[in-house]
C-alpha cells in the first residue's frame, strides 16, 4: 500500500511537531499497558511454580490455598503465597536441605482495584510506602490508589473511544446527510437539533441515576443522545462546501449514484476535521465521565474511577496524596492529549500545502 505524497507530507509535518509526536507515542504506550494490566497490576500473580508444576492465576479461574498446600478453601493470598515460599527456602538453606523450587512471580503492583488491605496500628488512608508496595498510598477504603487509577484510566479510555465512534457515525451519517440534500430535510433537521440541545443533559442524568444504577452501556446510550450533535453542525457546513465543488459535478454527470458521490468523493475530502477533533473529543469524554462519577451520577461504586477518588480526595484533604494522584494524572493525560490534537490540527491544515500563484 502506497500513501499519497500529500498523507506523506503531513504525517511528516505531525512527526517535525515533537511534543504532540512524542505525546501520542506515550499515550498509546499507555493503551496497550493497560490491554495488559492484570499482569502489571494484579493481586494474582503472573506464574506460580508449585511442586514441579506450573499455574497461571492471571488469566485463570480462582484457585483455592489449597491448590498450593495452604490450609483454606477460598482464593490464595498470592503474597503471603510468595513470604511463604521465602521462608521455605530460608529454612532449607540454614538445615543444608534440597530446596523445594517453589517460586512465584507477582505483579510489580501486587495489587487488584477492589481489594482492601488494612494494618493493625492505623486507619486508611494510608500515605505511599514502598515497604508495603502501596506507591501512592491507599483510599478510605485501603484500595491502592494506583491500581484504582490504572483501571480507572483504562475504563475512562474506553468510555471515550466508545462514545467517539458512537457520536462520530451518527453526527456524520446525520450531518452528511443535511449537507448534501439539504432543502426541507436540512430545515427539519435544523429544527430538531436546537430543540434537543435545549434539552438540560444534567437533569436527564439525574432523572435515570434516580430510577436505575447506571452501568458503563447506560452512560453511553445516554451520551451518545446528547452528544452527537456537534460533529452533525461541522459536517453540515464542509458537505455544503464540497457538493458545490466541480468534482462532485463531474462525478454525478458521469452517473455516480448519491451515496458513492457523499462516501467516495465528499467524506475522503472532510477528513482533515474528522481526524482533528478525535483528540479533543477523547478529551471530552473522559473528562465527562469523571465529572459524572464525582458528582455521584456516574458508574455505581466500587467501580475504579477517576471521579471517584476525586471526591475521596476533595473530601479528605489531610490525606493530599489521593487528590494529587488524580489530579496529577488527569492533567498529564489531558496535556497529552490536547497536545496530539495541536499537532493533528496543524498536520492537517490545508494552508501548510496550498500555494498561490
Amino acid at each position: 500500500m502506497r500513501l499519497r505524497p500529500q498523507t506523506v507530507k503531513q504525517w511528516r509535518r505531525f512527526r517535525s511537531i515533537r511534543r504532540g509526536y512524542y505525546s501520542l507515542l506515550i499515550i498509546t504506550a499507555l493503551l496497550a499497558a493497560t490491554l495488559i494490566a492484570e499482569l502489571l497490576v494484579n493481586s494474582r500473580a503472573v506464574v506460580v511454580r508449585y511442586e514441579g508444576s506450573y499455574s497461571f492465576p492471571t488469566y485463570s479461574d480462582f484457585m483455592p490455598g489449597t491448590a498450593f498446600g495452604l490450609d483454606y478453601d477460598y482464593e490464595t493470598n498470592y503474597r503471603e503465597l510468595a513470604a511463604r515460599f521465602a521462608e521455605q527456602r530460608q529454612s532449607a538453606e540454614a538445615s543444608g536441605a534440597e530446596p523445594t523450587g517453589n517460586w512465584l512471580l507477582l505483579p510489580p503492583v501486587p495489587y487488584n482495584p477492589f481489594e482492601t488491605n488494612f494494618r493493625d496500628d492505623a486507619f486508611p488512608p494510608y500515605p505511599p510506602s514502598a515497604s508495603t508496595q502501596h506507591y501512592l498510598g491507599t483510599d478510605v477504603a485501603g484500595r491502592d490508589i494506583l491500581a484504582r487509577l490504572v483501571y480507572g484510566f483504562r475504563l475512562a479510555m474506553a468510555f471515550a473511544v466508545i462514545l467517539l465512534v458512537c457520536n462520530y457515525v451518527v453526527g456524520i451519517a446525520v450531518g452528511c446527510a443535511m449537507g448534501f440534500w439539504g432543502g426541507a430535510f436540512d430545515l427539519v433537521f435544523q429544527r430538531l437539533i436546537e430543540i434537543w440541545s435545549n434539552v438540560p443533559f444534567l437533569y436527564v442524568i439525574m432523572i435515570v441515576a434516580s430510577v436505575i444504577v447506571p452501568n458503563f452501556w447506560t452512560l453511553i446510550m445516554i451520551m451518545v443522545v446528547f452528544g452527537w450533535m456537534g460533529m452533525t453542525w461541522y459536517m453540515r457546513t464542509s458537505t455544503y462546501k464540497e457538493k458545490a465543488r466541480e468534482y462532485v459535478d463531474a462525478a454525478r454527470a458521469l452517473g455516480a449514484s448519491s451515496p458513492r458521490i457523499v462516501f467516495r468523493h465528499i467524506l475522503p475530502n472532510t477528513i482533515s476535521i474528522i481526524v482533528t477533533f478525535i483528540p479533543f473529543s477523547v478529551a471530552t469524554g473522559v473528562t465527562a465521565l469523571t465529572a459524572l462519577d464525582y458528582l455521584g451520577f456516574g458508574l455505581p461504586p466500587p467501580t475504579p474511577s477517576w471521579g471517584e477518588l476525586l471526591a475521596q480526595g476533595t473530601a479528605n484533604l489531610q490525606a493530599p496524596w489521593i487528590v494529587s494522584s488524580v489530579v496529577g494524572a488527569m492533567t498529564l493525560v489531558l496535556l497529552m492529549v490536547a497536545y496530539v490534537g495541536e499537532a493533528i490540527r496543524e498536520a492537517f491544515d490545508p494552508k501548510q500545502f496550498t500555494f498561490y500563484e
